[in-house]
């Protein structure tokens, strides 16, 4: 374990001594793959999802929340880290075989934070984080934090159906008989039952498949969406299991203790890859524009947070990290975060929220290629180099990626145009080069933490 992180997670476990662990909350994170920010009940969507309507009529809904990429690996590099994903070695979603990058083991991530504070913690469902394979020893989930792991590597195969590629503690399960959904709560409800301390709170960290490709739905919920030959019923049958699967996860932590025992969090690795499910907003998965990167967002926690409220201000899973540490009273850890503290907002204190960084987002394939939002206003810009924009992600991109500047910026005020459909940095100089300035010195700090892959780096 690197050094410095052995210090602080030393700090971290003098510091538990003084935490009366009984009066600890637990923390339970479920995340969707790919769910747009129009595909549930609660935010307009067309797909029957009671559990998740609940969690929001108990809790604080966000209308401007933000993955932490637009695609899957870096955002949930960002969600563990409060970091941007870069400093945290994760430039694109991560092909396991042909990429050397991975979540960097010397990240301290929220599992981490939270173990050191006494919490029995576990990761079920999708990781695609790197994991170890026949020629590189990549860290595990266990080296992130959690004591028990139940994972596959990147998308559940061959479909949410019967899938054959689970990993369970660094053991292959073989083939599944059921959704991934159910199945990924199945192995919560036995963790908790059977494997976690009684008498220690829990971190649970729930990421589902669901509704990534390839899909495969009950074909009862199928039907209630039009049937196989109706276009996006699949889909939602996927989303509809998985609110019916976090349903069964509800029902088991009421069993365990009052719901004001237990935060819970919910949001999406980033926007849908269908148009019609991103809420009428520009762009999908892969795009930098808001319809690639703007999802739900829930957090309730019954009697500590504010209960059926609706938040306009834009936060994101960037943000997880340090509100958790926010909301439960602890330090967070002694790097620089890009993610602000949201407790103030979700307490009922809004003048006690400040963000210290706007939000900022980088991914190689998008143009653009970045973006940030400050307030109502985004600026987004495409790469001042020539690169491939193909799905797969090739290291030896890394140096042009970290030297690489901008240009065609556009300015954006997401208050009044949230589709992006008209471009104000003609008419607001003044503001344009504020913003520009900002962008820039995020990014240079952002890039020079980036470990470079290509130049084969220990990525410790």
């Amino acid at each position: 374990m690197n050094e410095s992180k052995t210090i602080q997670i030393g700090c971290m476990l003098l510091a538990m001594l003084h935490v009366a662990v009984a009066a600890q909350p637990n923390v339970v994170i479920l995340l969707s793959d790919d769910l747009g920010y129009q595909d549930i009940g609660c935010y307009d969507g067309p797909v029957k999802t009671p559990a998740l309507n609940g969690l929001a009529a108990q809790g604080v809904r966000f209308t401007d929340f933000y993955s932490g990429c637009a695609v899957c690996s870096p955002s949930r590099a960002t969600l563990l880290t409060g970091r941007h994903h870069i400093r945290a070695g994760v430039y694109s979603w991560i092909e396991n075989k042909s990429n050397r990058s991975h979540l960097l083991e010397r990240e301290i991530t929220l599992a981490e934070v939270l173990k050191a504070q006494g919490y029995s913690t576990a990761h079920v469902g999708k990781w695609h984080l790197g994991l170890p394979n026949k020629t590189m020893n990549k860290p595990t989930p266990a080296d992130h934090g959690f004591d028990y792991w139940f994972a596959t590597e990147n998308n559940a195969q061959p479909s949410h159906r019967n899938p054959v590629n689970f990993i369970r503690n660094g053991e292959a399960v073989g083939e599944l008989e059921g959704y991934s959904c159910q199945l990924v709560v199945d192995e919560a409800i036995q963790w908790l039952e059977n494997h976690r301390d009684p008498d220690q709170a829990f971190f649970l960290n729930v990421w589902f498949h669901e509704p990534h490709n390839p899909l495969g739905s009950p074909e009862e919920l199928t039907a209630v969406y039009g049937g196989p030959d109706v276009d996006g019923a699949v889909y939602s049958g996927t989303i509809d299991n998985t609110d019916r699967a976090i349903a069964r996860l509800l029902e088991k932590l009421r069993t365990l203790g009052a719901p004001e025992d237990t935060l819970i969090i919910y949001g999406s690795d980033n926007g849908s890859l269908r148009q019609e499910r991103v809420g009428g907003l520009r762009g999908k998965k892969g795009s930098n524009y808001e319809g690639g990167i703007r999802v739900p967002g829930i957090f309730c926690w019954p009697g500590h947070i504010t209960s059926g409220r609706v938040e306009s201000t834009p936060a994101g899973l960037v943000d997880v990290l340090p509100t958790v540490c926010g909301l439960l009273g602890l330090a967070p850890p002694n790097v620089h975060l890009d993610g602000s503290n949201l407790s103030g907002l979700l307490t009922g204190k809004p003048e006690a929220f400040v963000r210290h960084q706007p939000l900022f987002w980088h991914l190689q394939k998008s143009r653009p290629i970045v973006a940030m939002r400050d307030g109502n206003w985004a600026l987004v810009a495409d790469p001042d180099y020539e690169l491939s924009t193909k799905n797969k992600f090739d290291e030896q991109w890394i140096p042009a990626i970290k030297q690489g500047g901008y240009k065609n910026y556009q300015l954006f005020n997401l208050k009044t145009d949230p589709a992006q459909q008209h471009d104000r940095s003609g008419e607001l100089p003044e503001r344009l080069e504020r913003m520009k300035k900002q962008l820039l010195e995020i990014n240079a700090s952002i890039m020079a933490a980036g470990t470079d892959w290509h130049k084969k780096e220990s990525g410790k």
